[in-house]
């Protein structure tokens, strides 16, 4: 399972834009059809949990694969 970091890493790298820094990092991302997609990266160093890895890859990241996410790390 990825770690936190590297949810971070995909975000920048992807064109998200950090929108508040708090106790996590919140992005969104506004995509050609007008769908805005946001997730929350938290500051922690551990890798996420695999059920919720798979919710964000699904509703969070817009359905995106796990290989699509490696690309982009």
């Amino acid at each position: 399972m990825p770690k936190w970091k590297e949810l971070k890493r995909f975000c920048e790298k992807d064109g998200w834009e950090l929108y508040k820094n708090t106790d996590h990092f919140f992005y969104r991302k506004m995509l050609a059809d007008g769908t805005l997609l946001r997730t929350k990266v938290s500051k922690g160093s551990g890798e996420i949990p695999k059920a919720l890895w798979k919710e964000i890859l699904s509703r969070q990241l817009g359905g995106i694969t796990q290989e699509e996410f490696n690309r982009k790390i």
